[in-house]
């Protein structure tokens, strides 16, 4: 017996529209990080204190920090245009919680001035995933397939 490979439109069933709204966060969140991803490549210095060195170690770290982000923002603009709420909102879940960590590591390295704006971010971020899939992450069923 043969098996007849599965649609790759059955893999991720788009559903109903995103909300504009939440297009729009996740696009601007996607432009911010991918931007992040650039400034790392191309001008490593704006990310650290005038006084700081650029060495081969923080070209290193800033190579990662472009792939990352890299990564993170062209799987958020593909999951948008798929529609596919469920991964899209998992996703903005661990955009968030790595804005939350990025604000501990602000507050305790004193870089006060940017931690409102990564906290709105992060806080944008988990409101748009459980208005997304209509509940909120911390509840079981938001993680699990229905």
């Amino acid at each position: 017996m043969t098996t007849r490979p599965v649609p790759a439109s059955s893999l991720v069933a788009p559903t109903s529209a995103i909300p504009i709204w939440i297009r729009i966060v996740v696009s601007l969140g996607a432009l911010l990080t991918a931007a992040g991803a650039v400034l790392a490549l191309v001008r490593p210095a704006m990310l650290v204190s005038p006084q700081a060195q650029i060495t081969e170690a923080v070209r290193i770290y800033a190579g990662y920090l472009v792939s990352r982000n890299l990564a993170i923002s062209i799987l958020l603009i593909t999951l948008l245009m798929l529609r596919a709420k469920r991964p899209l909102s998992n996703l903005m879940v661990l955009v968030a919680f790595i804005q939350f960590l990025d604000v501990c590591i602000d507050l305790a390295e004193g870089r006060w001035t940017i931690v409102p704006g990564v906290l709105a971010f992060g806080i944008l971020f988990l409101v748009a995933a459980s208005h997304l899939i209509g509940q909120p992450f911390w509840k079981p069923s938001a993680w699990l397939r229905e």
